[in-house]
């Protein structure tokens, strides 16, 4: 597989980031709280990549929220409540889809609707937040 690694898709990567929180709030209307718990997460993944793109110049491989906020706020300043709320994203990274991240029972079944409406408008804001800085200039 090859990965275009062009620092203009940017745009594609937080286009990206908006279909999964899109994703997420249908997945969270259907009751299904761990995948909206885990795309929330993804949403927010990918916006910090569009966002390192566009005002870092750098594209960096990892899945962690928290590693993409640490680079990021050393460069950019970012709201302190944002950062820390958007950082508890990335305990649905993995076991929000893996039933071996449990003692029992699969992902599914340790989630609550409250944890993935908080997930889902944690990433609401984070993309919104984004979306400002990626659309000034440079």
């Amino acid at each position: 597989m090859v990965f275009s690694l062009s620092y203009d898709r940017y745009v594609d990567w937080l286009e990206e980031a908006f279909d999964d929180l899109e994703a997420a709030v249908v997945l969270l209307g259907a009751g299904k709280w761990s995948k909206a718990c885990f795309l929330s997460h993804q949403a927010v993944e990918k916006a910090l990549k569009a966002l390192m793109i566009k005002k870092l110049g750098v594209y960096k491989h990892t899945h962690s929220v928290k590693a993409f906020l640490s680079e990021i706020t050393s460069k950019i300043p970012l709201p302190e409540d944002l950062v820390e709320s958007a950082g508890r994203l990335d305990r649905h990274y993995i076991p929000a889809r893996y039933p071996s991240a449990w003692p029992s029972l699969p992902p599914h079944k340790h989630y609550s609707k409250r944890e993935a409406e908080e997930a889902v408008e944690i990433a609401r804001r984070v993309l919104e937040h984004v979306r400002k800085l990626v659309e000034e200039d440079p």
